[in-house]
């Protein structure tokens, strides 16, 4: 009997220390890969406002269930977003004002709340009734990126930005670099320049600011978002 109660003892210690059947540790979900968009194509011109947006579906890396949401924009920072709709298909048609110039992306979400990074943005514009001109497109950052630090001020560095219009127009660049915030500061150097890039001093330890309208020589412009970076 005392034999028994000591086998009896040992394993039950045994048991408690995990030589019985240790629990599994919990499974991570794991988020659904980027979608990558295929049309509306960047920088087109849409025959009508009814658009079908189309991009490559996700693969989720658990089998999980995906639905995409779907944001289109009138700026292309996603500030002034016109429609946010969900899908469950790689695929997705939105009837959207005559005559504007959109931005889009898609992000993917399983069934467990993870979500992928949203895609790469994509703009458009629908061509509206009798128009003959259309405003470029938003001005794209390119350097210094937004918030960013730059380092080793004083210093001459270069602002660099790209952008596009759909009706193929020669473009300038009016390009407004300020200490304020809005920036209203622009010196004659940087009025109607044809470059995607303009060179200014920095001092140190200073927030900036500053902004790029975009011209098409037939009277249209786009006035960019404004960016801002400083020095350390």
């Amino acid at each position: 009997m005392r034999n028994l109660l000591y086998i009896t003892v040992i394993s039950i210690s045994l048991w408690s220390c995990g030589g019985g059947g240790d629990t599994p540790p919990p499974l991570i979900n794991k988020a659904p890969t980027t979608p990558v968009l295929t049309s509306p194509t960047n920088n087109l011109l849409c025959i009508n406002n009814v658009v079908n947006f189309q991009w490559n579906a996700s693969t989720d890396p658990d089998g999980d269930p995906i639905t995409y949401q779907i944001q289109v924009a009138k700026d292309n920072l996603f500030s002034q977003i016109a429609h946010t709709v969900t899908s469950t298909n790689a695929s997705k048609s939105i009837s959207l004002e005559k005559g504007n110039a959109f931005y889009w992306r898609v992000k993917a979400t399983d069934n467990k709340s993870a979500a992928s990074d949203y895609s790469a943005t994509f703009s458009f514009y629908t061509e509206g009734d009798g128009i003959t001109n259309h405003l470029p497109f938003s001005p794209l950052l390119i350097s210094p990126t937004l918030n960013e630090v730059v380092h080793d001020a004083p210093k001459t560095t270069a602002l660099l930005w790209t952008a596009s219009d759909v009706d193929n127009d020669v473009l300038t660049y009016d390009v407004y670099f300020d200490t304020n915030n809005p920036p209203t500061a622009i010196d004659n150097g940087n009025k109607n320049i044809s470059s995607n890039s303009t060179s200014v001093t920095l001092a140190a330890s200073t927030s900036y600011y500053w902004k790029v309208v975009v011209k098409d020589g037939k009277g249209g412009q786009t006035i960019g978002q404004i960016w801002n970076f400083t020095t350390d």
